[in-house]
């Protein structure tokens, strides 16, 4: 079929289901197209149903206007748990068994090779860890250099609150995105909404060694979805990164360093280059 019939075809169809509204490319293109039959739609007052996980601000103002017309809209709120939420667990995507000897008991505070504002900034993340061990509201930010123990005290974390029946995920920011591009092989056996999914919906996340400085646009648009999505929804959440302010977006910056929501703890000690347990096989910072 050529794409004007087709086009004709979605735009006139006695009833049409638009689903997922705001998962689709963010391209000048695609936007005007789902312009074009949202305003058809609307003018012609033709059935239709949308779905949507996304806050209306976030949709184009052009369409946003046609949805928030009382006279022709009802609007439907649904309040339930994701019933995909037991297939999506199912990824196993979490790297979490790969630190598990990463706890608080071993982590090492350099209390005889630290000093002064080194040694002060440490002792206060470890607190901080175990502060939001017991009581996960809200993000914790870890900031430093590689090897200054982010990782450690974020999997400590993690381990902590799985040890008392809490759902948690963690993983690497290069590991999510390889999960994420993996999806669209043909050979995939998961599919991407559900992967994407599973990590925007998990009760405690730790992404680990954020970075975007390097990322490619499908990535860090992938990456903002994710983190704005839990920033709305003020999910917990661990970040550790080793960037400095001029290597993230500034709408990501906003993010993380949103007093009401982040506890910040900014690590400056060189890399720590004691005996430390063996780490597990993976991706080292």
């Amino acid at each position: 079929m050529a794409y004007d019939a087709l086009f004709d075809t979605m735009r006139n169809t006695p009833l049409l289901v638009l689903d997922d509204l705001g998962a689709e490319s963010a391209t000048a293109w695609a936007q005007e197209k789902l312009y074009q039959l949202v305003n058809h739609r609307y003018t012609n007052k033709l059935p239709t149903v949308i779905t949507s996980n996304m806050d209306l601000e976030r949709i184009d103002p052009r369409v946003r206007s046609r949805l928030v017309d009382v006279d022709l809209v009802r609007k439907v709120m649904l309040d339930a748990p994701d019933f995909r939420r037991a297939e999506a667990e199912q990824t196993g995507i979490s790297a979490l068994e790969n630190y598990r000897s990463h706890t608080f008991e071993n982590f090492e505070l350099r209390q005889g090779e630290l000093s002064g504002d080194a040694l002060r900034r440490l002792a206060a993340a470890y607190e901080a860890a175990q502060r939001y061990a017991e009581n996960p509201v809200g993000w914790l930010v870890l900031v430093g250099g590689h090897g200054t123990g982010k990782t450690h005290l974020a999997a400590a974390v993690a381990h902590r609150r799985v040890d008392s029946g809490m759902t948690a995920l963690f993983i690497t920011c290069l590991d999510l995105l390889d999960h994420l591009r993996a999806t669209f092989s043909p050979d995939s056996q998961v599919r991407y909404d559900k992967l994407f999914n599973e990590v925007r919906e998990t009760p405690l996340l730790v992404l680990d060694d954020l970075l975007t400085e390097s990322a490619t646009p499908w990535a860090r648009e992938k990456l903002l979805q994710l983190i704005d999505h839990r920033y709305v929804k003020q999910s917990p959440t661990i970040v550790t990164m080793a960037a400095a302010k001029s290597e993230i977006s500034e709408r990501l910056e906003t993010r993380l360093n949103d007093p009401r929501l982040s506890t910040i703890c900014v690590l400056t000690c060189p890399s720590y280059k004691g005996h430390k347990p063996e780490r597990a096989k993976g991706r080292h910072r």
